[in-house]
């Protein structure tokens, strides 16, 4: 399979840094229910003790607290639309990362720093200090290059994987609804 070069996504730099910042549409709503597995639902439920309710992330965290625990940072994952598709120029053959929400939306720090609260359906997500670096499904997905320039050094700030959250307020996202900030809360 031929993937998208680094030359192609660096080109997209610019109008990665020219998405909407705020108070955007859901492009996407992805559950997973197991490896591998997508669904695409018009609404998933959030909770603060379970995540996503009926995915993975209890059974099958990649990230755990000391206790063995699945870490909260981690139970929502929010994808820029324009990096989804810069890196997907085939979609009918390249299978969806798995990202939760994604949305035409500036993941960059400058725009949602750690603890942004981030407004949809009746729930409220605060946005992380874990760097989404990616995993080996990304660069088996995308290409070797598409992995390297999501973690190229500097465009961390920019966040080209997106935001990892967590739940802060239980409630309900709908395909329908629209993320808006809040402001930002320490992460506590």
């Amino acid at each position: 399979m031929d993937f998208v070069t680094k030359a192609v996504l660096d080109a997209a730099i610019t109008q990665i840094k020219d998405a909407p910042k705020d108070d955007v549409p859901i492009e996407t709503l992805c559950f997973r229910p197991g490896f591998g597995a997508r669904q695409f639902p018009n609404q998933i439920e959030v909770t603060r003790r379970g995540g996503i309710t009926g995915e993975r992330w209890l059974k099958a965290p990649w990230m755990k607290l000391p206790d063995g625990a699945p870490d909260p940072a981690i139970q929502v994952s929010i994808l820029g639309l324009r990096v989804h598709d810069a890196v997907r120029f085939n979609p009918q053959n390249m299978l969806h990362p798995g990202d939760t929400i994604i949305a035409d939306l500036d993941c960059s720090e400058a725009n949602m720093p750690t603890g942004t609260l981030l407004k949809i359906g009746s729930s409220v997500l605060r946005v992380s200090g874990v760097f989404n670096t990616a995993c080996v499904k990304w660069k088996a997905r995308y290409g070797a290059e598409a992995f390297e320039w999501i973690n190229t050094p500097k465009y961390r700030p920019i966040r080209l994987r997106g935001l990892l959250c967590s739940v802060y307020q239980d409630g309900e996202i709908s395909k329908e609804d629209r993320i808006v900030k809040r402001g930002v809360e320490s992460q506590t």
